[in-house]
């Protein structure tokens, strides 16, 4: 890219900016941040991102846009979504469960967190059983739960609460739907929940953590993955002192020990705030995403490997014997690939600019609410502002629900009955640091391509 043409890419982001709503995160940079597949159809795929989602429904052959304010999230994005075999799709926020069962064209809030101000940030559901669901709350100063449904999300009933503990995230092992693990902790301790029998009596397991002794102790205590094989062995992430460490459990969660030494960091140490982790179907590989980058530590090893690609932004979701991995288009060209090989070699699959406009029919808000933006929106990932909904391709599915099969859209339910076309954005006002939407990121991506030029892929 030459010195012109970034001059020109920078300006016309920052002009852009001033009129496009979708806020953006990861160093102000438009990227994927998560990945899910739907189960029993891999054909459907749900890309989270930082200025709302993508889904496809033909192998990833078609990629169409979903806003944030279609989505009913607010300020607080999703770090992970479910997609379940009936094609309902839900995420806790951090703020609410949302969830959508016609892919992704009608959101609403669940009724039931939102009417007690409950805080929902865990969500797990058993492949085994999808209509079981699990879900965890963390609001500060509030009582606090984990929350169980059986009828895939309509009803829920609280198995585990506290007026002092914060629920941060809730597991179920893969070969033992029965078995859960849910980490928690207040202002002066860390630790375990696990239940063998599906909720009915929970065990409480301090987790002292010797390893970190001195003050200011451990915090943030995720558990994160459980093995595909033992459910006594599961993975979890703590902070300390300014690190993020991964952790491995063999025994069901009353010990842990450090797995994660990224080369180049303080030994144990993540410096950087960790995305999320994956683990191979034998539990003996193990990566771990930040907002930049793709590290992976083998059994044995004593340090972890920071992997060449991707670059700039990472995610890691496991299908089967396929990894999916997330990546910035604007380093190495695609924003979603796929490896067999543990991440040696990268497949592409999809790229932000291939992004289409909503597909979603007229009349529901993903399409009502997003399509105002597109024009606006499109240039920011280097898509054809152009396009209309009738060039992307079909949105739903035979099995994928439609809107008219409670699609979510009874104001009761937290949702949409009229979905209207937003209000203008106010005038710009001067300024990175004094600007709203996408204002500080464009000017931080201006910077940015005066620093470091554009990458090709070197090996797919």
């Amino acid at each position: 890219m030459t010195f012109l043409s970034s001059l020109r890419r920078a300006g016309l982001l920052v002009l852009l900016a001033l009129h496009t709503p979708p806020a953006l995160a990861h160093l102000g940079y438009p990227d994927t941040t998560s990945v899910t597949v739907r189960r029993g159809h891999p054909e459907d795929m749900f890309l989270g991102a930082t200025f709302g989602a993508v889904i496809s429904r033909d192998s990833g052959k078609s990629w169409s846009w979903i806003c944030p304010e279609a989505m009913n999230y607010g300020g607080w994005r999703p770090e992970t979504f479910l997609w379940q075999p009936d094609g309902t799709l839900l995420a806790a926020t951090g703020a609410a469960l949302i969830r959508s069962q016609d892919g992704g064209c009608t959101w609403s809030v669940h009724d039931y967190f939102k009417s007690r101000g409950l805080w929902p940030i865990g969500l797990a559901s058993p492949p085994s059983n999808p209509s079981r669901l699990w879900v965890t709350t963390s609001r500060s100063a509030s009582r606090n739960g984990v929350y169980r449904s059986d009828d895939g999300g309509q009803t829920f009933t609280p198995v585990l609460q506290s007026d002092t503990v914060v629920f941060t995230a809730v597991k179920v092992a893969p070969s033992d739907s029965r078995r859960i693990y849910v980490s928690g902790g207040t202002a002066t301790s860390l630790r375990i929940y696990r239940s063998d029998d599906e909720g009915a009596h929970w065990e409480e397991i301090a987790q002292s953590f010797p390893a970190y002794p001195a003050p200011p102790y451990p915090y943030d205590l995720f558990v994160m993955k459980v093995s595909d094989t033992d459910p006594d062995r599961l993975w979890a992430r703590v902070s300390w002192q300014g690190w993020t460490y991964v952790l491995e459990s063999k025994d069901g969660g009353r010990t842990f020990t450090s797995v994660l030494h990224p080369e180049g960091e303080a030994q144990d140490g993540l410096g950087e705030y960790l995305i999320g982790i994956e683990v191979s179907a034998d539990g003996n590989t193990l990566w771990a995403a930040t907002h930049t980058r793709l590290f992976r530590v083998r059994a044995g090893e004593t340090y972890a490997t920071q992997l060449p690609l991707p670059d700039g932004n990472a995610c890691a979701q496991r299908e089967g014997d396929v990894l999916y991995v997330c990546g910035a288009s604007r380093l190495h060209d695609w924003a979603l690939a796929t490896t067999t090989d543990e991440g040696q070699t990268y497949t592409p699959l999809f790229n932000l600019p291939d992004t289409k406009p909503p597909a979603c029919p007229a009349g529901t808000p993903t399409h009502d609410i997003c399509r105002p933006y597109w024009p606006q929106f499109a240039p920011t990932i280097e898509a054809d502002p152009n396009l209309t909904p009738g060039e992307t391709g079909d949105a739903g599915t035979p099995d994928g629900g439609s809107p008219g099969a409670d699609a979510g859209t009874n104001p009761g339910d937290g949702g949409i009955s009229e979905p209207t076309p937003p209000e203008p954005p106010p005038p710009p006002r001067k300024g990175c640091s004094s600007t709203s939407g996408l204002v500080p990121a464009a000017c931080l991506l201006a910077l940015s391509l005066f620093r470091r030029p554009r990458r090709r892929n070197p090996e797919n």
